[in-house]
């Protein structure tokens, strides 16, 4: 099983994702994104997990529909 993410987390991660379309399935480019403006390394690490396990999982939505 894996880890739970927290409220901040997600909430971050989610109005991220809404506000820039710069993100993708790679979790090391979105952790270079993210490394402007996130100060705490932990907290950076986390949300750029939890964007490319979205991106992830949309991208391979979108394989099934076609």
């Amino acid at each position: 099983m894996g880890r739970i993410k927290s409220k901040l987390v997600k909430r971050t991660a989610n109005a991220l994702l809404k506000r820039k379309n710069q993100f993708t399935g790679d979790f090391e480019e979105n952790k270079k994104v993210l490394k402007v403006k996130m100060p705490s390394k932990k907290i950076r690490n986390q949300i750029a997990g939890y964007i490319t396990r979205l991106k992830t999982k949309e991208n391979s939505e979108k394989k099934r529909v076609q």
